[in-house]
Parts: C-alpha cells; structure tokens; sequence
C-alpha cells in the first residue's frame, strides 16, 4: 500500500492536473482504486492540497514582488519557535515560513504589490511583534526554477559551446 501512496504522490507532485484516468492507466491500477487512494491520503492529512504554479506576469502588467525574510526570534517559553511562527504564517502578504537552522530562526517568504508595500509591513507589522529582534530582507530579482519547474526557458537549444578532443 505504501508503494502505491508514493507512486502516486510523485505523479501527482509533479503535476496535479493530471486526470484519474490517466494515473490508473500509469500506475497500472483501476480508476476506482486510484479515487479510494486519493481519498485515503487526503484524509490522512498527506496530500494537503492542489496547487497551480502561475507566472502572473504573463497575464498582469504589473508582478508581484517577492521577498525572502530572515528572522531572529525569541523563542516563547514552553512552545519554542511554533507559536512565533504562527503569528507569523497568519499575516496575508506571508506566504511560507520556516524554521531554520544558522544565523536567523526563521526564513519567511513575503509577496506584496511593490518594494514599498513589503517594506512597510516588515517594518509595521513582522518587526513589531515583541519576539522578533532583527530581521534581514532579500528582494527576489528573477526566479529560475520554482518547485522543480524551470521558469522562463524560452529556448531550449543547448548553447553550449561543442568541445571534442
């Protein structure tokens, strides 16, 4: 059963649209089979939901900033880091934290409409809560690849320059 879980989450993890059919047909299993299964790891809190990546600036006129917070924290008594990291996730313009190992407790991913716009919430909202001490703020640039996905491989000839002996 678990090998079926796991081939089944790989399917799914590297594309979430695929259709029933199509897994039953892959994995060499009936389509109610595959249904019960989904169901079965839904349940259990393994698959937690379906996700689309977008690159919004295909369809907007104006992207979205991203930036990437590092967080030095008071760690709360009896709790540890979990309760600052929920106070944190809670906020809209968060869009994933993480506990961290290094210099910074936690990495938190923070999207907002302009550099401004992130700038005042780190300095209004996340700086001012009393366990935060310091933070430090990346602006994302240019995303590569994203969960796996190459983004923006708008050729895929090789350009590498031909080398034989």
């Amino acid at each position: 059963m678990v090998e079926n879980e796991v081939e089944l989450l790989k399917l799914i993890e590297r594309n979430a649209n695929l259709e029933v059919e199509k897994i039953a047909k892959l994995m060499g299993k009936s389509i109610d089979e595959i249904r019960e299964l989904l169901d079965h790891l839904e349940q259990k809190k393994a698959i937690l939901g379906y996700s689309t990546l977008i690159d919004w600036a295909q369809v907007l006129d104006v992207e979205e900033v991203t930036a990437m917070v590092d967080v030095k924290v008071t760690p709360a008594r009896g709790v540890g880091f979990d309760k600052v990291a929920e106070r944190i996730y809670r906020f809209p313009e968060v869009k994933a934290v993480y506990l961290m190992s290094g210099a910074y407790d936690l990495s938190v991913s923070v999207k907002g409409k302009t550099m401004t716009e992130i700038g005042k919430f780190i300095s209004e909202k996340l700086s001012a809560l009393d366990s935060v001490l310091s933070t430090t703020t990346h602006f994302v640039l240019k995303r590569y690849k994203h969960d796996g996905i190459i983004l923006h491989d708008e050729d895929d000839d090789d350009k590498r320059i031909v080398v034989s002996p």
